[in-house]
């Protein structure tokens, strides 16, 4: 196989484009080569010619899906405005990467899966929080068996701000469950290990100055009866930790990049026992006292895989030039959307309808 670089644009230059798909991308120079940028400020551009003096730049998205030499759209505009530009893009024949969320609905995030069966292997999703090393760390952990059957886990993402850019509008795709929310409900999902039986969730406006949530609360329930609860505040003064795991022979706490586990010695065995009816004696102690050995432990945060969220980009070069499999797949990142749909339609906070393919023709506003 081929291992030529990937001459790919960026489309929108903004917090995400300039600074975080740049920045990536710069870490695989070897494998990667910046040649096109589209944006709607001229500055930004500007900035981009500036950094990168072999990149073209664009104020249309047109003309830049023109650009013969650009082979991948990295889709990084404002988040009501993914779904079309992505769609777009594959037309015009690019591999596209798509930032998070795909979609603000389910049936945009169909249409996304659609067309990924009408071009394969052409369409990946930035849903790069799944190379996280807490979040496979504590992965790691449930499926080694030492907590037992898990039966409840907790993700916690707690800050306190005043939000007040265009994240804290709804009309403009803002709000915490657009955006913490695809990388804590695509963990839990993947924690569940189980389709989702049942939703609760709960949000609230607590401290962003906007109209979007930037309180939310979800509990997942899987087929398998596992719960998994997602917390994405804004408005909390003391963090709580990342990660809460219970099973049957243990829990594990996950918090300011150490783990600790209290977990039952995996040589001792519990003796079969049945619960009587009779009454207990007078004295003693309420239940029963077993002679638990406990493991106490605390370690670093360290997963089996050293890569870090910076290299999902290495994943999307591998899928394109090696024709390996890419580990987020687009139906994945579609029943994050519709866990998400199922949250905003048992809210206040519901979005606006968009009519399709509007947005793509406005250039491309920075995420």
């Amino acid at each position: 196989m081929t291992s030529k670089k990937i001459r790919i644009g960026i489309a929108g230059i903004g917090r995400a484009g300039w600074g975080m798909h740049c920045s990536e991308l710069d870490k695989y120079k070897n494998l990667y080569e910046i040649v096109a940028a589209c944006d709607i400020e001229q500055d930004r551009l500007d900035k981009m010619a500036q950094r990168y003096p072999k990149c073209r730049t664009y104020l249309k998205y047109d003309d830049f899906l023109k650009d013969k030499n650009m082979e991948m759209v990295a889709v990084a505009v404002r988040s009501p405005e993914h779904t079309e530009f992505a769609l777009k893009a594959l037309k015009a024949g690019k591999y596209v990467f798509l930032e998070k969320p795909i979609a603000l609905n389910y049936a945009d995030a169909k249409r996304l899966v659609a067309a990924a069966k009408k071009y394969p292997g052409k369409l990946y999703c930035r849903h790069n929080r799944r190379f996280e090393q807490a979040f496979n760390h504590v992965l790691e952990i449930i499926r080694s068996g030492i907590l037992g059957e898990v039966y409840e886990i907790r993700n916690t993402v707690n800050s306190y701000q005043r939000r007040d850019d265009w994240q804290a509008i709804i009309e403009c795709g803002g709000g915490q469950l657009n955006n913490w929310g695809p990388h804590i409900i695509d963990h839990m999902l993947q924690m569940l290990e189980s389709p989702v039986a049942e939703v609760w969730s709960d949000l609230k406006k607590v401290t962003a100055v906007g109209d979007a949530e930037d309180h939310v609360r979800i509990i997942l329930k899987g087929e398998n009866k596992r719960l998994a609860e997602v917390e994405i505040s804004g408005g909390v003064a003391i963090p709580g930790p990342s990660y809460v795991v219970h099973g049957t022979r243990g829990t594990l706490i996950c918090e300011n990049g150490d783990i600790r586990l209290k977990y039952l010695d995996p040589n001792q065995k519990l003796e079969k026992i049945t619960a009587s009816k009779a009454s207990p004696p007078i004295t003693g102690s309420f239940g029963r006292q077993d002679a638990f050995k406990w493991i106490r432990k605390t370690i670093m945060v360290e997963a089996s895989n050293p890569d870090t969220e910076s290299d999902i980009y290495k994943y999307v070069y591998n899928a394109v030039r090696k024709g390996e499999a890419f580990p987020v797949t687009i139906e994945q990142a579609a029943e994050v959307v519709r866990i998400t749909e199922i949250v905003k339609n048992n809210s206040e906070f519901k979005e606006p309808e968009v009519k399709p393919a509007t947005a793509a023709k406005k250039g491309s506003r920075r995420k």
